[in-house]
């Protein structure tokens, strides 16, 4: 790729970037797709896609579609085609044309469009803009093995003129044929919104397959032509399909001389790639890669729409937190940068952190809840006194968890039966910890009044004023015993919220459990 001495669309320099953005077109009349393949987990890159062509449509009031590519049905399954609308639908990033929504341009999932692929194949060859091919692979094969050192890969147009009369006799044979675009020996160029000018030498683009020997259509083909019919204005996608983008020109040319669409080229950005671990592009096998596991783990929506957002682009130079609106209002495609994108999983639960943080509790108490549910804790609604629990507990741990599902462990204890509460064996429980356990539950039990400050005040009397135990020895059996666990949420307003009866239990339970795992003497 060379870039060219004078872009094809020069951009205005007086003009506002989001204005050289649109090129012309007005920005209610902005249209952009996210058009996935249903084959299972969705890719946090193509998250991020759809988040930028979303925002972009959302900052000028544009349109969003979504269409499903599922031409490959090898690899398609129902499941996968509900679990993506599951998936936007929890991301927050709705279309305004698609599937269920509907459209002008439907239908919107590919499979169900074979018939427009057969008109609009059927007049490019009218047009003589594609041609049918009848070479087979070993043929294409020997024939550039053939070829003089240096010269460029790819097709070398050999069916590009065959005479009717051959094709009539070929066809008389049962010759399979493939259809090929013909490809115009020319530069293709195009002003890329993110990378600007870019040129492909003819040489580096040869006729290529449009539609399969058996009928079927490539993404070659569908891809540009439902871009051209849903009137597509704008293309923004991985870095990774910048090779095909000179095909799809070339193609949306030639579907403009045959009438199909809307007649105009779509502005191209390419975004760029996101890396994994070792610098690599973070591959679907990748562990983080996929949007169900940040999901299972709790991390809400719009923390991670705005982490991957961050992979490319910047709402300021000294803030990285903010919310969705926030992010449509300021997007600008002008300021991606170009520049690989490393995906850091830890700046990724830091932001979903702050999130949790900004949360107000009511809500956090919601959005708890189903993680709560899931590991049998409360109940499906939950029952008054588990809502009451919970809304008290929330404030303990908002400022402390990293993602939702950290509640289980966080807060589980306070939901579980004193019988179900087991002590890890790795919390560090002393064997010599009974004397601090035995004053400990002297203290509570002789309280008048079982508020936090009362239990706080009676329990650094006990341990720390009576037994001479440094807090971190003092308090560290009592949180195991309560718990079961070395961190929990803060002590004393726990030990308020489970209640004396069950506090004293559990401090008893542990007690016998350390006669228990006494040697014998």
């Amino acid at each position: 790729m060379t870039s060219p001495d004078v872009p094809s669309s020069p951009p205005d320099p007086s003009s506002p970037p989001a204005d050289r953005a649109l090129r012309g077109i007005a920005p209610a009349d902005v249209r952009v797709r996210f058009p996935p393949s249903p084959t299972g987990n969705l890719h946090v890159g193509n998250v991020r896609s759809a988040l930028f062509n979303w925002a972009f449509a959302r900052h000028h009031g544009g349109t969003f579609v979504l269409r499903i590519e599922d031409t490959d049905a090898g690899r398609n399954l129902e499941e996968s085609y509900t679990g993506l609308l599951d998936s936007l639908g929890w991301l927050g990033l709705d279309w305004d044309e698609g599937p269920v929504t509907g459209g002008p341009y439907g239908p919107y999932i590919q499979s169900e469009r074979s018939s427009v692929y057969r008109d609009v194949v059927a007049k490019l060859l009218d047009a003589g803009l594609v041609y049918r091919c009848f070479c087979t692979r070993e043929e294409i094969e020997a024939r550039e093995a053939a070829r003089s050192k240096g010269t460029p890969p790819g097709y070398d147009g050999f069916c590009r003129d065959l005479p009717a009369e051959r094709v009539a006799e070929l066809d008389a044979l049962g010759t399979s044929s493939v259809v090929r675009m013909r490809v115009p020996d020319a530069p293709i160029s195009f002003d890329d919104l993110v990378r600007g000018p870019i040129t492909f030498a003819p040489e580096n683009v040869p006729d290529y397959v449009l539609v399969r020997g058996n009928g079927e259509p490539l993404y070659t083909l569908v891809n540009p032509v439902d871009d051209a019919l849903m009137r597509i204005t704008h293309v923004l996608r991985g870095e990774d399909l910048l090779p095909s983008t000179p095909r799809q020109i070339v193609l949306y040319q030639a579907l403009a001389q045959v009438g199909v669409g809307g007649g105009q080229v779509p502005v191209f950005g390419h975004l760029p790639t996101v890396l994994g671990e070792g610098n690599r592009r973070l591959s679907k096998r990748d562990q983080g890669s996929g949007l169900a596991e940040y999901r299972e783990k709790g991390y809400l929506p719009e923390a991670l729409l705005n982490y991957l957002a961050l992979l490319g682009w910047a709402i300021a130079e000294d803030r990285d937190v903010f919310s969705l609106a926030e992010m449509v209002e300021a997007f600008d495609i002008s300021r991606v940068n170009a520049n690989p994108a490393r995906f850091d999983a830890r700046k990724c639960e830091a932001i979903n952190a702050s999130h949790i943080r900004a949360l107000p509790p009511a809500e956090l108490e919601r959005q708890l809840l189903p993680f709560l549910h899931a590991a049998g804790l409360v109940q499906d609604p939950p029952t008054p006194g588990e809502s009451q629990l919970l809304a008290a507990a929330t404030p303990l741990v908002q400022e402390r968890m990293n993602t939702l599902s950290e509640v289980v462990d966080m807060l589980g204890f306070l939901f579980r039966a004193d019988a179900d509460v087991v002590i890890d064996p790795t919390a560090g429980m002393s064997p010599d910890a009974d004397r601090t356990l035995a004053a400990a539950a002297e203290a509570l039990e002789g309280l008048d009044s079982f508020d936090h400050a009362a239990v706080e005040a009676a329990l650094r009397s006990a341990l720390v004023e009576g037994l001479g135990l440094k807090p971190k020895l003092a308090f560290g059996p009592v949180r195991i015993a309560i718990t079961g666990r070395r961190i929990s949420p803060p002590l004393f307003e726990s030990i308020e919220l489970l209640g004396r009866s069950s506090a004293l239990a559990r401090i008893a339970a542990a007690r016998s459990s350390l006669a228990t795992d006494q040697p014998a003497g």
